[in-house]
């Protein structure tokens, strides 16, 4: 009898561990990318089943960067088939105008980029902090199937109040 509970409290602990790696997990954020919405040194859980549900214009993921591997966080701007420019600081998808409150336009006044048009299967992300952030204006849209995360919520926040 004492086996059992033992072999079952181990089972319990190894099915707790493979859920943080394969469900979700808490990931402590290393880049300014996307401030104000998720700061240096926070914490989000990420549901790492999320994307398989598909992914929409707003969802915050993750991803490894192509080109390095590097793990990024960012937000996703324009799906497949759908057109992205950026005229005067203005994020325009489908040639309309994006509300995004969480962007300060003024450190990025006379920027423009693009359009490009999101391939099958892609998504076009980028950061909140668009000044700093290397996003797809500089790797180009993400395969859909490489996105490993959508972030779910925060544990912590280090975001000035």
């Amino acid at each position: 009898m004492r086996v059992r509970v033992l072999v079952a409290g181990a089972l319990a602990v190894a099915g707790l561990v493979a859920a943080r790696f394969t469900v979700c997990d808490a990931v402590r954020v290393s880049s300014g990318s996307m401030a104000p919405t998720v700061c240096t040194g926070d914490v989000v859980v990420v549901d790492h089943l999320a994307p398989a549900r598909g992914l929409e214009v707003g969802d915050i993921v993750t991803f490894p960067r192509p080109g390095d591997g590097a793990e990024q966080i960012k937000r996703v701007v324009a799906t497949a088939r759908q057109t992205v420019a950026i005229a005067d600081a203005v994020l325009l998808v489908d040639g309309r105008r994006v509300d995004e409150p969480y962007v300060d336009l003024a450190t990025i006044d006379g920027v423009y980029f693009g359009p490009v048009t999101v391939p099958e299967g892609g998504v076009f992300v980028m950061g909140d902090d668009r000044e700093l952030s290397i996003d797809s204006r500089s790797f180009g849209p993400v395969p859909e199937k490489d996105v490993d995360g959508r972030l779910v919520g925060t544990l912590w926040t280090a975001c000035p109040a």
